[in-house]
């Protein structure tokens, strides 16, 4: 019988082999047709990957999207490049709209095999995007390349995951001039007439608020339903507020007209004036005050 010592030692790296590494690099070239609607984005990238060890593309898939089409630029045992045209998926949040961030996400991971077997390591030479690859209408205005282990059930093995996430956000020129020019606008005359007559002014601002409420409802029919209240919500909720003011007041100004109280009259017409244009300015300027500091937290 041999001793024990006298064994030769396990060899730990024969039983638990190194698991392959896989250098991943995406450039993308383009995103177009982003539907926040719809939750989806068309991308063009190219996709990069090397190892020190023979692999296959076929261990490897986009999980948040569809192919439509894709080219083998150059195909080796040990790397591989490729261009592809998908679909991808995306989660919308909404609740900043018109000012809404969005993350446009590329993710890849193995199909079947965990971490023990392939981690990725991203390849930050061969990862980017174009100057050009914003979807129009849209900047992207930061980038985050990772990688994270998933796992789909709790005792289950970890697999590697690459994350390439970009972030996009609408232009700011055509906000202001698509969605709240149209408003302040509203908003002006309705305040500006607290110096007409009080019968122009009550037709007057029953046909702005009529206006306001068609163009909140053209501008929220081209998103998704959510289940919390937009930053347009709120500032339309704003705007009705303050054009229902001005309708209150022009009412009672006509009420107590009829009824010959000319002293009720000017004290109405005298606080309307000093009150509801400083406090539609103030919730307004509170409402963007709290999306500045939103951004900035």
């Amino acid at each position: 019988m041999v001793p024990a010592s006298a064994q030769d030692p396990v060899n730990l790296s024969a039983t638990s082999p190194e698991p392959d590494v896989v250098h991943v690099g995406v450039f993308v070239e383009d995103f177009n047709a982003f539907n926040v609607e719809e939750g989806t984005v068309d991308a063009h990238f190219y996709a990069n990957l090397r190892s020190d060890k023979p692999f296959s593309m076929r261990d490897f898939e986009i999980k948040n999207g569809e192919i439509t089409q894709f080219t083998a630029i150059s195909d080796t045992p040990t790397e591989k490049r490729y261009r592809f045209f998908a679909t991808l998926t995306v989660e919308p949040d909404l609740r900043r709209f018109p000012f809404d961030i969005h993350k446009l996400q590329i993710i890849v991971e193995p199909k079947t095999r965990s971490e023990q077997s392939l981690v990725m390591v991203i390849d930050n030479p061969k990862t980017g995007f174009s100057k050009d690859a914003s979807p129009p209408g849209w900047q992207i205005t930061g980038q985050a390349y990772t990688i994270t282990n998933q796992s789909s059930m709790d005792e289950e093995i970890p697999y590697s995951r690459a994350i390439f996430g970009y972030e996009v956000t609408r232009d700011h020129r055509s906000t202001a001039l698509k969605f709240f020019l149209p408003i302040f606008i509203i908003v002006l005359i309705s305040l500006g007439s607290l110096i007409m007559k009080t019968t122009s002014r009550l037709g007057v601002n029953a046909s702005m608020f009529l206006a306001a409420v068609m163009i909140h409802w053209r501008i929220a029919d081209s998103v998704p339903l959510v289940a919390y209240a937009t930053f347009l919500d709120i500032f339309m909720i704003i705007t009705y507020a303050t054009i229902l003011m001005v309708i209150v007041s022009s009412y009672l100004i006509i009420r107590y007209q009829e009824s010959k109280d000319p002293a009720r009259v000017e004290l109405i017409n005298y606080w309307s004036i000093r009150i509801i244009p400083p406090l539609a300015a103030g919730m307004y300027i509170l409402l963007f005050l709290s999306l500045v500091l939103w951004k900035a937290g």
